[in-house]
């Protein structure tokens, strides 16, 4: 139906006879002649109907925003003047001569433009058109680039990819399951899988040696920028490897991705990071990089202080930590009561502040500082005239988290982060933490992650301090957000049973839901780790968007749902009946 794409016509083609099939995207009456602007996925091309050819100049006056049609005529240079150097097609335009509507249209409720400024539910309510957009055909694409990169790179290393069930069980930990009854399994459920990682590991027990899943993943889970209750992961697991060769792996991977997708180069091996200097230094385990404002640790400053706050912070074993906000000697009482307010979800009670200026300090807290103190501060922060020192003063998991978000809200708001990307490993995540609600150890990452036991002390620190044990494990973190997680896994079923044990799962349990593993592993099961890569996320990143959900071809909104086809939805009583389900009322 045609010969070209609409943003393939160029000056080379001049004078020769062109057909195009598109979608009207503007339409210009300029006294007996029409222009359109034809796109399709490619781009557009200016398109002309003159009176020359009344058939098609009839129609051509017809025509209305997003009408399909195919046009044929001759490719002739645009007239001077109005030459368009900033568009591939700008130089020149197809005089129709013979035209055809393929499918009319009805008014889009919104243009179809990249500026567009419809509400993101109205968009995702017409998706179809949303997706018209050059922005979002390019994301697809972009998309489409990342996996036929990550194929290309894993089959070259000897990967095999291997599908596993979407169809599985329940999981104890981590996020909620989506359930599935069976029908035929009466009062029997499935679980939609939160990864593949048991399914995996199998396969390494297997002599597979090297996997790879480009996967659908499901998390019944509140919803952010970044989260979506589906979806899909770059998953990866090797055989007779530990954390240097997969990290080098996945670089090589990350590399091959961001120059086939967008064409930049980076440069292995990225940053190192333990999770304890992240999370002293930054406040976070996913750190920005990008700019400065570290958090620095006050406290040896206030031992003796007159200051409330700060003293009673100290005598419960918290902290007093700050940053030093370059210039923000300009920010007015306001900025300060707007900052205490985006820090209070966080748990933080108050933020001090103090202002370096030419005459002095300016600090409500000013009558509880000496000279000494200041200048200490001062040394500490590096902090030259016209900067504040913010201050909080709390539990160290308090302090940790308002200061760590506090120092990205700021850097966001007076323009500080540099373009450049930073990635960085960040490694050595404690293996558990004590859930007080549940009375019991959770697993940081999952209970399949091996302890780090370099000495007879870790190995004795397990049973008796296992709060204070390390993991193998390591998260790729990207400007801020982590894009991958992974680490060495457990492969001996000893010491996985006594990782059930201290997360509080009996032998029966163990045995109910983790048998087939228990037995993989217990069969002669090779050392093995690997990593999962938010692809949703990687995407998000290389096309510069805000949102995951604009890099997602159909996407739920904040609440779950699927606009676009009305899902989730009630299913019938006969459905109902079936499956052997009774509702409750709520």
């Amino acid at each position: 139906m045609r010969t070209h794409l609409c943003g393939e016509v160029c000056a080379e083609l001049i004078g020769e006879e062109v057909t195009l099939c598109g979608w009207v995207r503007r339409w210009r009456d300029h006294g007996g002649l029409v222009f359109i602007d034809l796109a399709d996925y490619s781009g557009f091309s200016q398109v002309v109907f003159t009176p020359d050819f009344p058939e098609a100049f009839a129609l051509g006056e017809k025509l209305r925003s997003e009408y399909v049609i195919q046009v044929c005529g001759v490719l002739r240079k645009r007239p001077d003047g109005t030459v368009n150097p900033n568009l591939p097609t700008g130089e020149v335009e197809l005089e129709v001569r013979s035209a055809k509507l393929l499918s009319e249209a009805v008014t889009p409720p919104f243009m179809i433009q990249d500026d567009v400024d419809a509400k993101e539910e109205l968009r995702l309510r017409y998706r179809y058109l949303d997706l018209r957009r050059p922005r979002m055909q390019s994301m697809l694409r972009l998309r489409h680039s990342v996996y036929r990169a990550a194929r290309a790179y894993l089959d070259e290393r000897k990967f095999c990819e291997v599908e596993t069930p979407i169809l599985t069980k329940p999981t104890p930990e981590g996020a909620r399951d989506f359930i599935v009854p069976s029908r035929i399994n009466q009062n029997q459920f499935y679980a939609l899988p939160q990864s593949p990682q048991l399914f995996k590991q199998v396969l390494m027990c297997s002599g597979l040696d090297r996997y790879y899943q480009i996967v659908r993943c499901f998390r019944d889970e509140d919803l952010r920028a970044n989260r979506q209750p589906e979806f899909t992961q770059i998953d990866i697991e090797l055989s007779f490897a530990e954390e240097a060769e997969i990290q080098e792996l996945v670089e090589g991977l990350v590399k091959r991705i961001w120059k086939e997708s967008i064409g930049e180069e980076l440069e292995p091996p990225f940053l190192r990071m333990s999770y304890h200097e992240a999370m002293a230094r930054f406040g976070v385990d996913a750190p920005d990089m990008r700019f400065g404002m570290e958090l620095k640790d006050c406290s040896p400053l206030f031992g003796e202080t007159e200051f409330k706050v700060f003293r009673q912070a100290l005598e419960i074993g918290g902290a007093v930590k700050g940053i030093c906000v370059p210039g923000g000697s300009d920010m007015s009482r306001r900025i300060f009561d707007e900052l205490i307010a985006f820090i209070a979800p966080y748990g933080a009670k108050g933020l001090a502040w103090v202002k370096i200026e030419e005459e002095g300090v300016s600090s409500p807290i000013a009558k509880f500082l000496d000279e000494a103190q200041i200048e200490k501060m001062r040394d500490l922060f590096d902090a030259d005239v016209g900067d504040a020192i913010l201050l909080v003063a709390d539990q160290v998991s308090v302090v940790h988290a308002s200061l760590g978000a506090l120092r990205c809200h700021l850097a966001a708001e007076r323009d500080l982060i540099e373009e450049e990307n930073c990635f960085l490993w960040v490694e050595k995540f404690p293996l558990l933490e004590y859930d007080s609600a549940a009375g019991r150890f959770v697993a940081v990452h999952h209970p399949f992650t091996s302890p780090l036991l370099e000495t007879e002390e870790d190995r004795a620190r397990l049973d008796n301090e296992p709060g204070e044990v390390l993991a193998r494990a390591y998260d790729l973190v990207l400007n801020g957000q982590e894009i991958g997680g992974g680490s060495i896994r457990i492969h001996d079923s000893e010491l996985q049973n006594r990782m059930f044990s201290l997360l509080g799962i009996s032998s029966e349990e163990a045995d109910s839901k983790f048998g087939f593993l228990l037995g993989a592993l217990s069969h002669g099961a090779p050392p093995h780790g690997g990593i999962a890569l938010g692809l949703d996320r990687i995407v998000m990143l290389l096309s510069g968007l805000d949102s995951i959900r604009d890099c997602i071809a159909f996407p739920k909104t904040q609440r779950g749902q699927d606009v676009m086809v009305g899902a989730p939805s009630k299913a019938s009583t006969e459905q109902l009946v079936e499956l052997g389900i009774k509702l409750a009322v709520p």
